[in-house]
């Protein structure tokens, strides 16, 4: 797995995981993929083998979002959540909760989509109800999923 000198994941608080990654192009141009159902199943996939082929986005204030990930030979995995707040290019607060979570309770990510000249830094926070909640995720192999996530992410903004 390649893991670039900016992409970072921490745990800046008892209940929180920080995921950074830092991307050549536009606050804009990262908002669109992350909330663009076509470019969003094209890089949101996690290790190699997974297709989406649920992606549900209704982006407003009160909107729900859903995902659903298949690989061959193993258990479909779903999730979804409620948008709490978007401001474009810049912020996104959702819940998440996962059909069949592997850690209790609901979690609210923030997504900031922050320029940097004509980088744009992606600062994902993650905040668990417990601490216990935040153990088990971290605990998960959520890193190498981000990671490849946002690998596939940074070739789909080259080619855009």
């Amino acid at each position: 797995m390649f893991y670039p000198d900016s992409f970072r994941l921490t745990t800046p608080t008892p209940r929180e995981i920080l995921i950074e990654r830092d991307f050549d192009a536009t606050p804009s141009l990262v908002f669109d993929a992350f909330t663009k159902p076509e470019l969003v199943r094209r890089w949101l996939l996690g290790p190699p083998g997974w297709t989406m082929p649920v992606c549900d986005i209704d982006l407003r204030p009160g909107g729900a979002y859903r995902y659903v990930w298949t690989k061959e030979g193993v258990k479909d995995m779903g999730m979804g959540g409620v948008f709490r707040e978007i401001v474009p290019a810049r912020r996104i607060v959702a819940t998440e909760l996962f059909d069949d979570a592997w850690y209790p309770g609901e979690a609210l990510n923030t997504t900031e989509f922050i320029p940097d000249g004509p980088r744009t830094k992606v600062r994902i926070t993650v905040l668990y109800q417990s601490q216990e909640a935040r153990d088990i995720a971290s605990r998960s192999g959520m890193e190498h999923g981000m990671a490849a996530g946002f690998n596939r992410l940074e070739e789909l903004i080259a080619s855009m």
